[in-house]
């Protein structure tokens, strides 16, 4: 099956950074003062970072009742929110070609965005509740080790992160005490560096959750493992779609996006992270009714 021109585009602007940048930048000016004209996301995946969100969000991409929107992470609900309500639907497909679409289609056709920081910001929940209060909310969960090693990779490797991983955890709770408690009471403070830091703390996925669970029934939500998504893509991707109310699509390949190779964790590391974790993760298990088998 042929892939729709619009998909192509921008799949191809998305490895493509520095023309994604100024393709954004014409999106904003040009439809920000007609944002009326354009839709809400149907559906929004919100996290966790570093847990396979990219890849999902390109395999849903790819589905022919899927508009992509421009750009995967937008950051409207977290630091972006002062933009407004039109600057936001102006990253999403018009009424009328969403229309077209879905006329000629003979279904319903969707659009979405993944910005995994939604997750954990103390805010998101009440304002994605207050904009769009039927989206369905897609969780991935990664063995939260595994997902703070990766989230340090990512820093030291961009040169966010100066300290050894082992150093850096170890003044986490120094470095983002502060930052943390200023977003939690003042919506209008958003830290960049709490999230370039909090390597342990975005892994207490319950505390997360239950922030979410106060505005939105349980039926609105897939929480999904990323291992799973990991080791057999088809099928939870097949699952996502089911989630969606969307036809059953084959892709010719899951390719694993924005994969990173680094030596691996120490022994020494990884025993201390699962003692950290291991109450977090029992306390996950119990709200959710489900045990991830995180070693």
């Amino acid at each position: 099956m042929t892939i729709p021109y619009r998909i192509k585009l921008g799949t191809w602007l998305r490895k493509h950074p520095y023309l994604l940048s100024v393709a954004k930048l014409l999106n904003r000016v040009v439809y920000t003062t007609t944002g009326s004209s354009h839709v809400l996301p149907d559906f929004l995946i919100i996290g966790a970072a570093r847990s396979g969100t990219t890849s999902l969000y390109e395999y849903l991409s790819q589905h022919p009742s899927i508009i992509s929107g421009v750009g995967k992470e937008v950051y409207f609900f977290d630091k972006k929110f002062s933009k407004g309500v039109n600057w936001y639907k102006s990253f999403f497909p018009t009424k009328s070609s969403k229309s077209k679409l879905e006329n000629k289609q003979k279904r319903k056709c969707l659009t979405g965005e993944a910005t995994p920081r939604y997750l954990h910001y103390p805010h998101a929940p009440k304002r994605v509740f207050e904009l769009i209060p039927n989206v369905k909310l897609i969780v991935l969960l990664r063995n939260p080790i595994d997902r703070s090693y990766s989230h340090y990779q990512m820093e030291a490797n961009t040169g966010n992160e100066e300290l050894s991983f082992e150093e850096s955890i170890e003044q986490e709770e120094k470095r983002i005490t502060d930052d943390m408690k200023k977003m939690e009471n003042d919506e209008n403070f958003y830290s960049v560096y709490f999230y370039r830091k909090s390597y342990l703390t975005r892994g207490i996925y319950e505390s997360q959750l239950k922030r979410w669970f106060k505005y939105f029934p349980r039926e609105q939500f897939l929480i999904l493992k990323s291992e799973d998504l990991y080791s057999n893509p088809s099928e939870i991707y097949d699952q996502v779609l089911d989630f969606l109310n969307l036809s059953k699509h084959d892709l010719d390949s899951f390719e694993a996006h924005r994969m990173r190779k680094y030596s691996p964790i120490s022994k020494e590391t990884r025993e201390k992270l699962t003692d950290y974790f291991r109450p977090y993760n029992e306390q996950l298990y119990q709200l959710l009714g489900r045990n991830f088998d995180w070693k």
